[in-house]
């Protein structure tokens, strides 16, 4: 670029400029300097590379309500099922649009000058090029914001958890899960967890040593749920999961809400209601297309009226059929699972801000 410069500016000393009425016109040119505005996050599932292990300090709107009810934990090594059928047509899906982007101004070329008589060539001194400009640094994005708490005001939280606290989850709270993985592949390790700066993080390695974890609080017959969640750039095989799992490890019939569960459709969020011991023939379920490397707040609220499902505010799932009710009592569990496929495992995490619950 230098030389090339160089030789523009000798050429410029060398140019004929033109006189109009016995007056010296110079004309000139500039280069306008160039910005690029930063590339989206990618979608699905854990943040964009800054975002998978972002701090705390990310988040927005963060509130620590004190939780005020807790119970004993029944059982630190359960292992819910959390199956998605594959090619099954979802209930319900919104769909997200992006606004489109205007595209900048173009400034129009100088009317060329009168022909006049020519004079000697004038040397015009060599101008240096103005460098280009940084690109403005990209906006923060922190996903949705609107609780279903706040929307459907569900009054005061009753207990949870705000992971307040650093290194391993509180042992008042949760068993931590330690023995075989999901369907036993892998390993779930309590070394996967860890607190800190607000959230807890549960990683799974290449080798599908993974994480999970259970309430000791709200082991609870109806109630309402709502726990703000993210992911990094997730491999397709680690699955995150939200759960309500039944009290004791023990269902007539088998029942499990999953009110968010990622699949291999990393840009899709799944909600499913197991109602019946069988499998994915004895679920209702909904999707929705989600960037689930932003924070999201996922809510399920169950009633004798019926099982519903939130996010951001926004309902996503709704079964009132009264034989798909649970029977037991229920409480939340997080996991993020390991379907391995035969590929190559990318290592991948999980991360709650918070988990609430509310009558």
């Amino acid at each position: 670029m230098r030389q090339s410069y160089a030789r523009r500016g000798l050429l410029f000393k060398k140019i004929a400029i033109t006189l109009t009425m016995g007056a010296l016109s110079l004309t000139g040119c500039s280069i306008a300097p160039t910005s690029e505005g930063a590339a989206p996050p990618a979608s699905a599932s854990e943040s964009a590379a800054p975002a998978k292990s972002a701090p705390a300090a990310a988040k927005t709107g963060k509130a620590t309500p004190a939780p005020t009810q807790t119970t004993p934990s029944v059982d630190s090594a359960e292992t819910p099922l959390t199956d998605a059928p594959a090619d099954a047509d979802a209930a319900v899906t919104v769909s997200d649009s992006a606004p489109a982007t205007a595209a900048g101004a173009v400034k129009a070329p100088a009317a060329a000058p009168a022909a006049s008589t020519p004079v000697a060539p004038a040397v015009v001194p060599a101008v240096a090029a103005p460098a280009p400009a940084a690109p403005p640094a990209a906006a923060a994005t922190t996903g949705g914001g609107t609780e279903a708490a706040t929307s459907f005001n569900w009054g005061p939280v009753l207990a949870g958890d705000e992971f307040s606290n650093t290194g391993a989850p509180d042992s008042t709270k949760w068993s931590v899960f330690k023995g075989p993985g999901h369907h036993r592949q892998g390993i779930r390790s309590p070394q996967a967890w860890s607190v800190g700066n607000g959230v807890a993080t549960v990683k799974g390695d290449a080798a599908g040593t993974t994480g999970g974890m259970s309430a000791k609080f709200a082991q609870q017959k109806y109630g309402r749920w709502e726990t703000r969640m993210r992911t990094n750039e997730r491999d397709p095989e680690y699955h995150p999961v939200l759960i309500l799992w039944p009290n004791d490890n023990a269902s007539a019939n088998c029942a499990e809400i999953d009110y968010a569960e990622g699949s291999t459709e990393t840009s899709m969020m799944k909600f499913f209601l197991h109602y019946e011991c069988g499998g994915k023939d004895f679920q209702t379920y909904a999707a929705k297309p989600i960037d689930s490397t932003q924070w999201h707040n996922y809510a399920v609220e169950w009633t004798p009226a019926g099982i519903t499902g939130y996010v951001d505010g926004v309902k996503t799932f709704s079964d009132t059929n009264p034989a798909h009710q649970p029977t037991v009592g229920m409480h939340q569990t997080l996991q993020l699972d390991w379907f391995p496929d035969g590929s190559a495992t990318k290592p991948s995490e999980m991360q709650v801000d918070w988990v609430r619950v509310y009558k």
